[in-house]
């Protein structure tokens, strides 16, 4: 039977429940006498509450993506806080639109391919951890840029890019340079709280289907549909 909890959580998804559990047997043996039983059974409430969430932080979820070639799909579960046409001369090299989602603690953090590409590079950039939400946070935060070109009509150049968060500390990412992935297949996380963005070339007939404020899930909401492009 599978374990719906990823692998990209290893060591935390281990030790952190282990930690908590081993402070609610503590407690409940190094107070017993001493308080009050209502104020006992609060505590350790409150420490079941924080074994749960940090269970549930490293969910891995099964999710059947759709298979229609003309869409990008969300890199990552989360609310969509920017919608901005930038210049990004890295990859992309020209103007391109951002969508930036905010990954809450609550949010499932697996982060998934937005379409079928091959993995161009990979780039990690050390820096600060500033508040996510922030769409300014890409550009000084620690971040890890997957530049991927699509395999299927168009062949444009995509960027996605992790970034810490005021939380998270730890960014994973599984996929290689020269790697293939298909849309919606799992590369990696960042754990507790963070931002994924996606970058795609300006071009018509590209329509964006998400506002500003939506939620939208790894794998399962589609951001981008190119209307006249066949796979």
């Amino acid at each position: 039977m599978r374990i719906p909890l990823t692998k990209y959580g290893l060591p935390q998804v281990a030790v952190y429940p282990g930690a908590v559990l081993a402070a609610m047997v503590v407690l409940f043996v190094s107070t017993r006498g001493l308080l009050e039983p209502w104020a006992v059974v609060t505590a350790e409430a409150v420490l079941g509450a924080v074994l749960i969430w940090s269970l549930s932080f490293f969910r891995d979820p099964e999710r059947s993506c759709p298979s229609d070639g003309n869409l990008l799909l969300a890199p990552a579960d989360g609310t969509i806080t920017d919608i901005e046409t930038v210049v990004e001369d890295g990859f992309i090299g020209g103007k391109a639109v951002r969508i930036g989602i905010f990954l809450s603690i609550f949010s499932t953090h697996i982060n998934r391919a937005p379409c079928n590409v091959k993995v161009a590079k990979i780039t990690y950039r050390k820096g600060k951890h500033t508040n996510a939400m922030n769409p300014q946070s890409g550009r000084v935060n620690e971040s890890n840029d997957l530049a991927l070109v699509r395999t299927g009509d168009p062949g444009d150049r995509l960027l996605v890019r992790q970034i810490s968060g005021a939380i998270a500390r730890r960014i994973v990412c599984e996929a290689s340079a020269g790697g293939e992935l298909s849309s919606g297949e799992k590369f990696g996380m960042i754990k507790f709280g963070s931002r994924t963005e996606l970058y795609l070339p300006v071009r018509e007939e590209a329509r964006c289907l998400v506002e500003i404020g939506d939620k939208v899930k790894a794998g399962l909401t589609a951001l981008v549909r190119y209307e006249r492009c066949q796979d």
